[in-house]
């Protein structure tokens, strides 16, 4: 999207915890791998070619993060969660046929997951 500054291309997300290294465990369930790169104190997980999860400890800020993430193989992303001892909400299916969940870490952050049918 152009601005008068630029060009904006990529996207970090924030999701701020209260213990970053009890975090990456939970993180690394929940995407499947251990962090991407940790830069610092940041842990980051490559979502798409120009978007990061980055996971950083602030624990005045801890739990109020809210992402919602495109996924393809929603059912073994949850059964990879629920092996981690991670729990979801219930899956909702929208009118349009997306199934949508609520995942939500430690800290209380609310992780959306969305599948298009």
């Amino acid at each position: 999207m152009p601005t008068s500054a630029g060009t904006m291309t990529h996207l970090y997300s924030v999701v701020p915890v209260s213990d970053r290294a009890a975090a990456l465990g939970w993180f690394a369930a929940f995407f499947g791998r251990p962090a991407d790169e940790v830069v610092g104190g940041e842990a980051l997980w490559r979502v798409s070619d120009t978007a990061w999860v980055v996971v950083d400890e602030h624990p005045e800020r801890a739990g109020n993060a809210l992402l919602t993430l495109s996924v393809a193989g929603l059912d073994a992303i949850l059964a990879r969660l629920v092996a981690h001892g991670a729990g979801h909400e219930p899956v909702e299916t929208y009118g349009n046929g997306v199934r949508h969940v609520v995942v939500v870490d430690p800290d209380g952050n609310r992780l959306s997951l969305a599948e298009a049918p």
